[in-house]
C-alpha cells in the first residue's frame, strides 16, 4: 500500500477500462476503483488484465492516487478455489485495498494478500453502527455503507465507530430498485447472476399487464400511453450537498459507473473535483458550488435525478416513468491530441462539421466555445465534416487547446 497522505475527503472515481482509469486520474480523481478478470460487480466492461492493472497501480501512485480493486461478488463453493491465486497476482500488482461483500473472501484475502487493506462492499448491507463495528474488528479499513440509509443516519455509523474505521458512500450515478443490488430479477429472467457481476438490469424494462385469456393484449400498469416503467429507479446526484456529505462524516465520495464512458468518467470526476475543492476553500454550510460546476451534471448521459435515501425514504418520486432510457443534450466529438502552429489536432469520436460551435472541457476551468474552421483530415485534406469514428483531423484555432482537453457539442 503506499504512503501518500489521503486527502479528506476522497474523491473515488470508477474505471471499467485503461482509457476510463486514465480519464479518471487526469480529471482529478484521488483514488479508483476498477475490477479483475473475475469476482467483480461488473461484467459487461472490458476490466483489467494483471499486466493493466500494474500499469494502472504505478501510473496512479505517481500521481498521488490510490487503486481499489473489486473483488465484491457473492462468490459460490466452485470459485473459491480461485481466489487464492487472484488475491496473491493482485497483491503483485500492488492495488491498495480490496473491496469485498463475503466474508469467507474477506478470510482468504487476510491470508493470501495480507499486506492489502479491505474495504467492505455497499453490497454487504451496512445499515447500522454495530454491523459497521463488527467489520471493523474483522479487519476491516473501510466500510462503503447500504445506498438505502440516510445522512442521519451515517452520522450516527460516524458517531459510534473508531475514528480509524473510513466510511464510504456513493455521491453520483445509478441507483438500484433492489436492495444495495441484492436481485435475483436477473437471474430468473435471462438466466444472468446479478450478483456476480452480470446484471441484465430488467428493473429498467418496460413492463405491461397481459390477462390470460386475452393473449396479446397489453394493458399499461399506469394510465400514460407510453406504459410505465415501474421499477426504473432515477440516478443520484449529490453535487449540490457537499457540505452535507461532509457534515457526515464520510471520508470517500464514490461516483458509480465502471459501465460508463471515458467522456462521463471525464465530466463527472471533473465536477466534483472542482465542487469539493470549493467547498474546502470556503468550507461554510451555505456552500453551493458554481453553476458552471453544476451544469456540467446536464452534459452528461443521465436519468433524472434525485437525492436518493440521504435525506429519508423517497416516498414520491421513488422511481421515473418516462421512455426507460438516457436522456442526452450533449454529445462527446473528440479528444485533443495536440496544439501546435495554431491548429489543434483531434482524435474524432462522433461526427462534426466545418463551422460548428464546440465547447472545451479541461480539468479545473470552466468550459469555453471554440468553432471549427478549416477542418482537414490527417494528410492534410480539406474536408466539410469529420465522419469515421476514431480519424484524426484538425482545425485552425486561435486559443491553445490542452492536450487531453475534451471537446463536445450540444445536440
Amino acid at each position: 500500500m503506499q504512503d501518500n497522505k489521503k486527502r479528506f475527503p476522497e474523491l473515488l472515481s470508477p474505471a471499467g477500462d485503461m482509457e476510463r482509469f486514465y480519464k479518471a486520474i487526469s480529471f482529478g480523481a484521488d483514488a479508483v476503483y476498477l475490477g479483475g478478470s473475475a469476482f467483480g460487480m461488473r461484467a459487461a466492461p472490458d476490466n483489467f488484465t494483471f499486466d493493466e492493472m500494474k500499469r494502472a497501480v504505478a501510473f496512479a501512485h505517481e500521481n498521488g492516487a490510490s487503486v481499489y480493486l473489486t473483488c465484491n461478488t457473492v462468490p459460490m463453493n466452485a470459485e473459491m478455489k480461485l481466489l487464492p491465486d487472484f488475491l496473491m497476482q493482485a497483491a503483485d500488482c500492488g492495488v491498495d485495498a480490496l473491496i469485498v461483500t463475503d466474508i469467507g473472501v474477506m478470510t482468504l484475502a487476510k491470508k493470501y494478500a495480507p499486506q492489502i487493506d479491505i474495504h467492505i462492499s455497499t453490497q454487504a448491507g451496512v445499515t447500522n453502527y454495530l454491523s459497521a463495528l463488527a467489520w471493523y474488528e474483522l479487519g476491516a479499513k473501510r466500510v462503503v455503507t447500504a445506498r438505502e440509509i440516510s445522512l442521519e443516519d451515517i452520522a450516527e455509523i460516524r458517531a459510534k465507530t473508531p475514528g480509524e474505521l473510513e466510511i464510504e458512500c456513493f455521491v453520483h450515478g445509478a441507483m438500484c430498485v433492489s436492495f444495495s443490488g441484492r436481485c435475483l430479477l436477473s437471474n430468473y429472467l435471462t438466466g444472468r447472476d446479478a450478483n456476480r457481476g452480470d446484471c441484465a438490469q430488467p428493473c429498467r424494462w418496460e413492463y405491461y399487464l397481459s390477462e390470460k385469456t386475452r393473449e396479446g393484449q397489453y394493458f399499461p400498469i399506469s394510465e400514460d400511453k407510453n406504459g410505465t416503467y415501474i421499477m426504473n429507479s432515477r440516478d443520484m446526484c449529490m453535487i449540490s450537498h457537499i457540505p452535507d456529505l461532509v457534515k457526515a462524516g464520510i471520508s470517500s465520495f464514490k461516483i458509480e459507473g465502471r459501465a460508463k464512458s471515458a467522456y462521463y468518467t471525464a465530466v463527472v470526476t471533473n465536477a466534483y473535483r472542482q465542487a469539493i475543492d470549493g467547498y474546502l476553500n470556503d468550507p461554510s454550510d451555505s456552500y453551493v458550488p458554481e453553476e458552471w460546476i453544476l451544469q456540467e451534471m446536464n452534459k452528461v448521459s443521465s436519468r433524472e435525478y434525485c437525492t436518493g435515501f440521504y435525506y429519508g425514504h423517497p416516498t414520491e418520486n421513488a422511481e421515473i416513468f418516462y421512455d426507460g432510457g438516457y436522456s442526452r443534450s450533449w454529445t462527446f466529438i473528440a479528444e485533443a491530441l495536440d496544439y501546435r502552429d495554431g491548429r489543434v489536432y483531434l482524435r474524432q469520436r462522433n461526427r462534426f462539421f466545418e463551422g460548428d460551435a464546440l465547447e472545451v472541457l479541461v480539468r479545473g476551468a470552466r468550459p469555453y466555445t471554440v468553432t471549427v474552421e478549416d477542418l482537414r483530415d490527417d494528410e492534410g485534406n480539406c474536408i466539410e465534416n469529420a465522419p469515421h469514428a476514431m480519424m484524426l483531423c484538425s482545425f485552425k484555432c486561435d486559443k491553445p487547446i490542452l492536450k487531453d482537453a475534451l471537446l463536445r457539442k450540444a445536440l
